[in-house]
């Protein structure tokens, strides 16, 4: 839509609506709009990433140093280390967050809604985070993952609880947000499906360096070699599909009922001042 490629800024009189009609006090939108909430939450997005980045960075650090000390292949650790879902949910999450607050310092300010990309970015990222949390928690948190190293237990936190939770409220609080297509569902359940995908042919092909088996799989419920073999990978696979698909519908679902619309967000800008409102509704 034209205007959508620029600054989405609100001009005096032109004020932008949500996607359905209902009161905004009803979602807690009115607060989430405001400049001073706005600058809140982008910083703590910043420190949120900043945290996340850390958490990364220190468990990384020490997968590589209980490699090298006990003579196991480093490139191999580091590779198996970027190849778990938490991981690069994570790295996702910090790089969006960044993005998102200088986007906002930038130029967002004064916009009424983020821009379609970072949009679809957020949704993606809150997306996989939460099935992160979920499948940890509820699966992985008394199991230690094949890593290379012991977990560090802060960052351990961090990677699988405090992160989720955070990008959890940040689909219910987060500032300026734009209600999105039901069709960006599928740029969410893209990046798992490729995830899937190169995790179960990199598999076969990789010798664990801790074990020395010949095969290395991040979870166990995608290692065809555990009792219960394929047909249990296969449902496990299913499972989380099915899971990661309504993550994804709620974040866009909850989007479209909380967020800025694209004929609102057009209607609010400077170049829509001049346009009759009759053509706006067309």
């Amino acid at each position: 839509m034209r205007g959508l490629g620029g600054d989405t800024r609100a001009t005096p009189g032109h004020t932008a609506t949500r996607h359905d009609t209902a009161d905004p006090d009803r979602y807690g939108v009115r607060m989430t709009r405001s400049r001073g909430w706005a600058t809140v939450w982008t910083v703590l997005r910043l420190a949120m990433a900043a945290v996340t980045v850390t958490a990364i960075t220190a468990q990384l650090s020490k997968s590589i140093g209980t490699a090298a000390e006990l003579g196991r292949d480093v490139t191999t650790t580091i590779t198996n280390f970027f190849s778990f879902f938490t991981i690069l949910s994570n790295a996702l999450a910090a790089i969006v967050l960044v993005w998102a607050a200088v986007w906002y310092f930038a130029r967002g300010r004064r916009a009424v809604a983020e821009p379609p990309a970072l949009a679809v970015a957020l949704a993606c990222a809150s997306s996989y985070m939460i099935i992160t949390g979920i499948v940890y928690n509820a699966l992985l948190r008394n199991i230690e993952l094949p890593q290379g190293s012991a977990p560090i237990p802060w960052s351990n936190e961090v990677l699988h609880l405090i992160g989720p939770l955070f990008l959890l409220a940040d689909v219910f609080v987060g500032p300026l947000r734009r209600s999105l297509p039901w069709r960006s569902l599928w740029a969410v359940v893209a990046f798992p499906i490729v995830w899937v995908v190169y995790t179960m042919i990199r598999g076969p092909l990789v010798t664990n360096p801790v074990s020395g088996d010949p095969f290395w799989y991040p979870y166990p419920f995608l290692n065809p070699n555990n009792p219960g073999g394929w047909p249990s990978v296969i449902v496990y696979v299913i499972g989380i599909a099915l899971a990661i698909v309504a993550v994804g519908a709620f974040v866009v679902w909850w989007g479209r009922r909380s967020g800025i619309a694209d004929t609102d967000a057009y209607a609010a800008t400077p170049a829509a001042a001049s346009v009759p409102s009759e053509a706006l509704s067309e």
